[in-house]
């Protein structure tokens, strides 16, 4: 590979004159630039840019670390996240598993967006006490080099018990979430309070993943037990997908009249399903938005608060007035 130590050769001028012509110093001459520009291009130098950002401590890179890529979720999380970052003309790239975790300390990149149950609160910690620059979606941890974004999972689950209690429902199902997620967690918490008030609520748990085949799965242990009308809260859309699919095409079992369906997250199939899915619906986009702005806020030493991004609650077909227990 060729060097900056072969142009200087070449040229019969000094490592760091070099250097400074192609960082485009004002200590080398025009000439001597230009000469040295020549040679590079005629040996087909690339710079190093792992060697060049440590050097200027900057990348203009920001890692955004995920879990997975599974499922339907990330696509305008990540969009929001790139938008956000290119009007500051900072590139993103996206991350999962343990080896990419040496970016942060390695300062490969600029600061990191984190939704990735994989990064321990301690190993998150001693990179911040380290100076690096960090947003949480998944978590919550005190620290100044540290931002959180978190979406307002308890109000969202409260709103969906909410929901399906004032339709007269006093049978539930909930199908829970990867036993890691803090989402899950929030949402879960939120439930059991809502049960708690209403101890006649007759309450099912099943342990779900998050993705469409544990829905499935769970479609079919309610269709087993079906007794009477029962009211199901996925913790999130893909397992309230997977579980509608399977009520819809391995049962006589009808969504919106013997189960009724709600999940989280509002994704973009579930406006398509018949009838419409109830959801918990936010601004995917705007989470990643939030959290690029507060990362290049931390980063330039802005002062930040911690941001919640807000929910609602679609009120679809697949939950409708308990009529009778058939």
């Amino acid at each position: 590979m060729v060097s900056i130590k072969d142009i200087a050769s070449k040229a019969g001028v000094s490592v760091s004159t070099v250097s400074y012509a192609l960082n485009g110093s004002h200590k080398v001459s025009e000439e001597t630039a230009a000469r040295i520009f020549k040679i590079a291009e005629e040996i087909h130098y690339v710079p190093h840019a792992a060697a060049r950002s440590l050097k200027k401590r900057q990348s203009n890179i920001i890692g955004v670390f995920l879990t997975d890529f599974s499922g339907h979720f990330y696509g305008d999380l990540l969009q929001g996240v790139k938008e956000g970052l290119n009007r500051k003309g900072y590139d993103l790239i996206v991350c999962s598993g343990m080896q990419s975790h040496r970016l942060i300390p390695e300062r490969m990149i600029d600061g990191a967006i984190v939704l990735d149950e994989t990064f321990s609160d301690d190993e998150l910690l001693k990179y911040a006490n380290q100076g690096h620059k960090l947003v949480v979606l998944d978590r919550e941890l005190d620290h100044p080099n540290i931002n959180q974004v978190l979406l307002d999972n308890k109000a969202g689950a409260a709103m969906a018990m909410d929901y399906l209690l004032e339709q007269g429902h006093d049978k539930l199902y909930v199908v829970s979430g990867p036993v890691g997620s803090y989402d899950a967690k929030q949402r879960l918490h939120a439930v059991k309070q809502a049960i708690e008030r209403n101890p006649r609520l007759e309450f099912i748990e099943i342990n779900g993943d998050f993705g469409k085949s544990s829905g499935e799965a769970a479609g079919k242990r309610i269709a087993d037990e079906y007794d009477r009308t029962a009211a199901v809260f996925c913790l999130n859309d893909e397992m309230a997908v997977g579980l509608y699919h399977y009520i819809r095409h391995h049962t006589s079992l009808v969504v919106g009249e013997h189960i009724h369906l709600i999940g989280f997250d509002n994704i973009e199939v579930s406006e398509y399903i018949q009838p419409r899915l109830a959801t918990i619906d936010y601004s995917m986009r705007k989470w990643g938005a939030f959290a690029s702005e507060q990362l290049l806020k931390l980063i330039s030493g802005q002062p930040v608060e911690h941001e919640r991004v807000y929910v609602t609650l679609i009120k679809g077909e697949s939950v409708k007035p308990v009529q009778g227990n058939a």
